[in-house]
This record gives structure tokens, sequence and C-alpha cells, in this order.
């Protein structure tokens, strides 16, 4: 559970003739198969899709409101993970503007973690249903500049896992950074990713340039 595998799966597009790279991160429970497939729906055409799997389901044990040090080691190795992913895709000959971060849940809140922690022009960041993680928001862990990066958040209100509150601290914290954050809330939906996010998506992120 502390330590992850360095497993990353690879679909979509072969890497050496493709335009883009989706780094997609599944969420509790689930993994990097079930992320993969909701990555198929983006619209960037000639994408190569990477997976990182995470050890039994989970990148870390509790909720992403609890403190850091509950969820260490866990987090950091998750985060290392996703980074090795990137590091992969870059080998690969893909450029930081043409790589896209999407995740659900546990992995959209470690999508914008990663990127928040890492902040550049990236080709766009698409989460559904996530927040920066901790108890209190470290500022002081967030550099960087998103140069106009497009970040898409989708969010239900009220939701059981991601509170309002955090997504909307979240957006401040990568707006200070420079991104193009577009923020809908979806009042009433379930824990879950719906067609019209989809399709937002699809607008708003992965769109041909």
């Amino acid at each position: 559970m502390y330590t992850h595998s360095n497993q990353i799966f690879t679909g979509g597009a072969p890497a050496a003739g493709a335009d883009a790279a989706i780094i997609a991160i599944h969420g509790r429970g689930a993994n990097a198969q079930d992320i993969m497939r909701l990555a198929r729906e983006f619209k960037l055409d000639n994408a190569a899709i990477y997976a990182p799997q995470a050890t039994n389901n989970s990148w870390y044990p509790y909720s992403f409101l609890a403190s850091v040090e509950q969820n260490e080691p866990a987090l950091s190795s998750a985060l290392e993970l996703i980074d090795e992913t990137v590091k992969q895709a870059i080998a690969n000959g893909f450029s930081a503007e043409n790589i896209y971060f999407t995740g659900f849940s546990q992995g959209a809140c470690l999508s914008l973690e990663y990127v928040a922690r890492n902040a550049k022009q990236y080709g766009g960041v698409a989460a559904f249903t996530g927040g920066l993680i901790g108890e209190q928001l470290d500022v002081n862990n967030y550099e960087g500049d998103f140069n106009n990066t497009p970040i898409f958040i989708a969010t239900g209100n009220p939701d059981p896992h991601v509170p309002l509150k955090r997504v909307e601290e979240s957006v401040e914290v990568l707006k200070g950074l420079g991104a193009d954050v577009t923020l809908k809330i979806y009042p009433g939906r379930p824990h879950t990713v719906a067609y019209d996010e989809l399709k937002l998506a699809n607008e708003l992120i992965f769109k041909a340039k």
C-alpha cells in the first residue's frame, strides 16, 4: 500500500507516431484499464495513453482531506509514479505542451496535485471530481507557471467525497499559477462521470490544435 510499483499501462495510438500523450490516473478501487476506457472517449486524435496502476487499486489510504502525514508515504510514492509516467512520455518524444492529464476522484486529486507542484505549459488537464490534497492547502508546495494551460474541473454538489469548498480553493491556487481554469458544478449529481462532462472536456481540453 505504501509504495507503488512502477506499473504503467499504455494504450491509444502507438507513441512513436502519436501527436499527443494523455496521462490517465484511476480512482480508488478502480484500475488503469478503467481510466484508459474513459480516456478513449476524448476526441484528441492520434494520442498515446499512459495509465499508471496503484498498488491494491488505491493511491493513498485516507481521504484527500486528511493530513498529508496520514497519507504518507503512499502519497509521495503516487506522485513519484506520475512523474515517472511523465518522464516516459517525454522520453517517447512528447513535449510538455503535448502532454494532457485526466483522472476521476482520487485520480483527479492526484492529477491536480501533480500539475500544481510542477506547473508549466501542458496540453491541458481534465479533472473529474477532485481537488488539491491535504487537510489545509500548503501553497508553498505549488510553483511554476501554467502559461494559460486549460484546466477543466467538474464536480457534483454535494459530493460525498469532495466538498465544493475545496474544489473552489483549488481553482484559486491553479489560477494563481497562471492556469485557464473552467469549473463546472452539477447540482445533485452522484459520484460519477456524466456524459456532459466528457462533452465539455472535449470542447475545452481535448481539441485539435
